[in-house]
């Protein structure tokens, strides 16, 4: 066996690294415990951390052995009482022959599964790997304050942050040619001058002008010494200007059913799909306005605290969210500056018609203008009028819109994933 030892000095932040290449490497099996986290915990304990056990077997490290190699002839000795498959009785029966309640290992000893803590930034990161609001676009500029500084050449005045090194090294380089240029041309002539009247016959030397070029050669190159390196003259800064961009702005509009046919239960499920679509929200995406509709017979547009732990009640009429949602929009968030989605739960109990009247607006006002509509349906009975209207709207809009049907808790978090996973961009 060849043992390699890594004996390079621990970098900074090393603890998190290795933790983050062991999150990598065991992926698969943090995803199995967090997805059995998320279906069992209540509604309000959906973003705290999470405790993650490995089975042992699955955490032995690699290591490199040297082959036997060549050739070899092996003869193994034989038996008339067994031959390969057999499974024999391990001497003294039972398990491990103690009291304890937990259960011996089959092969007489054994360890216990590697448990971790996932911190709730951990744990958050897998509840919502590879999901996505579908269909984001940017849209037009919804404002002069949304704006992102690009780069506009160079300016003489600004901050030392913004200095721009090459440029500055190239502007003295410049200057110092422009201004020792003649200084060196004049020394050149006055270096030849002083030569060629060094070289005469001592006799026609004039001791005279030969100090007088001395004197001139010492001068100009003590000018040469004087032009500086680098001047403030030379320095050039990266000049940046506030351009404006493009908006990818959305808003999420949460329509819960808070109708008397809404048993409790069916309301915990709804809230708990809402809880994690405004996690996934408030984790992913900056831009993102949620707004909350709940709705019996009438709609009403609520805050946060009321959406979740209102106890109001009454019949069913499901149009009066949908014809909410549409004056909503037309008040505060015209189609050009927004990206628009709508999430609704329901358990497809309707009023009468009213399922056409839905199926009309969707279809005619509502789906021209959003980029997604997902509806889920709490129920473990046979769908009604509401879901059968609502595949129309389906087959209509196949790419923005959605619907999956919720029976349990268990229910919640694959649909979710479903409804909102990682679209691949077909070219």
């Amino acid at each position: 066996m060849t043992y390699f030892i890594d004996r390079r000095a621990n970098a900074r932040h090393k603890s998190a690294v290795n933790r983050q290449r062991f999150l990598d490497r065991y992926r698969t099996h943090i995803k199995r415990s967090v997805e059995e986290a998320v279906n069992r915990r209540s509604i309000t304990d959906m973003e705290r951390g999470e405790k993650v056990s490995i089975p042992a077997r699955d955490i032995s490290e690699p290591v490199f052995q040297h082959g036997s190699g060549g050739k070899r002839s092996i003869i193994a000795p034989g038996n008339k009482e067994f031959v390969e498959g057999d499974r024999l009785r391990r001497p003294g029966g039972g398990g491990g022959g103690g009291s304890g309640e937990g259960s011996a290992s089959n092969q007489g000893e054994g360890m216990d599964e590697f448990a971790f803590t996932l911190s709730r930034e951990e744990f958050l990161d897998f509840v919502f790997d590879g999901l996505e609001l579908p269909h984001l676009e940017r849209k037009n500029l919804v404002d002069l304050d949304e704006v992102r500084p690009v780069r506009a050449g160079f300016t003489r005045d600004g901050v030392p942050a913004r200095i721009n090194i090459v440029r500055s090294m190239r502007e003295a380089h410049a200057r110092r040619i422009a201004m020792r240029g003649p200084i060196r041309r004049a020394l050149r002539e006055a270096q030849e001058a002083l030569e060629a009247e060094e070289r005469k016959d001592p006799v026609l030397r004039n001791p005279a002008r030969i100090a007088e070029l001395k004197a001139e050669v010492e001068r100009l190159e003590k000018r040469l010494e004087a032009v500086p390196f680098i001047d403030t003259y030379d320095l050039r800064y990266n000049n940046l200007v506030n351009q404006p961009q493009p908006s990818s702005k959305a808003v999420m509009f949460c329509v819960m059913d808070v109708s008397g046919s809404m048993t409790q239960a069916h309301k915990d499920i709804a809230k708990r799909f809402f809880l994690l679509l405004y996690l996934f929200l408030e984790r992913n995406y900056e831009k993102v306005e949620l707004v909350f509709v709940r709705h019996h017979t009438a709609a009403k547009e609520v805050d946060e605290e009321e959406f979740f732990y209102s106890r109001e009640t009454g019949g069913t009429i499901v149009s009066s969210a949908l014809t909410l949602v549409d004056e909503i929009i037309t008040d505060r968030y015209p189609p050009t500056q927004w990206n628009l989605y709508v999430a609704q739960a329901s358990d497809g109990d309707n009023w009468d018609d009213d399922s056409l009247t839905c199926r009309d607006q969707l279809a005619n006002t509502l789906m021209p203008r959003l980029q997604y509509f997902t509806y889920v349906e709490i129920t473990p009975h046979a769908h009604q009028a509401l879901w059968e209207e609502y595949e129309k709207v389906e087959a209509e809009y196949p790419e923005r819109f959605a619907m999956r049907q919720i029976v349990e808790a268990g229910d919640i978090y694959p649909v979710f994933r479903e409804l909102f996973r990682r679209r691949t961009v077909q070219s």
